[in-house]
């Protein structure tokens, strides 16, 4: 049988106590598999790496070592709460790289989509490995690879999205939460004692803020998204949209538009908000937010957010746009 398909008689976690037992089972198998060895794990404070870092410390304590890059392209707070969670709370071995000026060195003047999502991939690519490199006796890589992941390809998860592992990286793969779904993943978070926040963190593309602040990134335009997209974020959090709206974000667009601030024209650029509902992110449904609520977003974006000077809602389904703008 496959070690890669769920076993229909596998019920589903949807219980506190069925989300122990799972832990349980985990901690157990991933003991006897990495004995005394150690565990490498990328670690990108997005739910499925945090599961089984939380999972992986449980079960084997110092034997892990994470790892955190920050591109630069993480939304406002992202890595200070993996350090905060992880470092602080859990004790683990965390290294944290600071590759912001790398990757929008790298990023600099590049507008087609397809390339930026290439050039981030590589550098990620490049920085774990420069990093790994620098351990001794690691023998295992831990993923947060689940269900979805094998179903819709070969089973094997490359960190953020972005890219596979180097070749020269031989390790043998670590992963507790393969045959669960996103739902079941969040069950084990939540009797991990993970943070909600992170439990429930929004879907998260892997290039990051790259793929939303479009065209060729710009330092100001990117803290710009970076400040806006937070204001989203708080005021749907205030609002009770936290659980309900599937996912929401902020694009900034690499064009600008005239506007008047305290009684001077300016020409600054936009804040287009998305906000979808979807099953299997396959087609999407706009979220009718309430016009009140817009409203104050607005506001606040407008008179905090240097730059910006206009906020629009995107009202487009998937068909006939996609989710993302890139």
């Amino acid at each position: 049988m496959n070690e890669n398909v769920r076993p229909e008689t596998m019920k589903r976690i949807e219980t506190r106590e069925q989300a122990e037992a799972f832990i349980n089972e985990q901690v157990e198998a991933i003991r006897k598999q990495v004995g005394d060895g150690k565990v490498l794990l990328a670690l990108s404070g997005g739910v499925d790496s945090s599961v089984v870092a939380a999972l992986l410390i449980k079960a084997i304590g110092d034997q892990l070592t994470c790892i955190h890059v920050n591109h630069g392209l993480m939304r406002k707070g992202e890595s200070q709460q993996v350090i905060d969670v992880f470092k602080e709370q859990l004790g683990a071995n965390l290294i944290f790289i600071d590759a912001t000026d790398r990757f929008l060195d790298k990023l600099a003047g590049v507008s087609d989509p397809e390339t930026k999502r290439k050039i981030i991939g590589k550098e990620f690519i490049d920085v774990f490995a420069e990093e790994a490199n620098k351990l001794s006796d690691i023998k295992f890589l831990g993923q947060g690879t689940i269900y979805p992941d094998i179903l819709e390809s070969d089973g094997v998860k490359s960190h953020h999205n972005v890219g596979g592992l180097p070749e020269d990286l031989d390790f043998e793969l670590v992963e507790p939460v393969k045959l669960l779904f996103k739902d079941e993943v969040r069950q084990v978070g939540e009797a991990l004692g993970l943070p909600l926040s992170m439990v429930y963190r929004q879907p998260f593309p892997g290039p990051g803020l790259g793929v939303r602040c479009t065209g060729a990134i710009t330092r100001d335009r990117l803290e710009a998204l970076r400040e806006a997209d937070a204001i989203l974020r708080e005021e749907f959090e205030k609002a009770g949209l936290a659980k309900t709206v599937w996912q929401y974000f902020v694009i900034v667009p690499d064009f600008k538009s005239t506007g008047i601030t305290d009684g001077k024209r300016t020409f600054e650029w936009p804040a287009v908000i998305r906000a979808v509902n979807t099953k299997d992110a396959m087609s999407a449904a706009i979220e009718r937010v309430d016009w009140d609520l817009l409203e104050k977003i607005t506001d606040r974006i407008t008179k905090e957010v240097s730059g910006i000077n206009r906020v629009l809602y995107d009202l487009t389904p998937k068909p006939s746009a996609t989710i993302e703008w890139e």
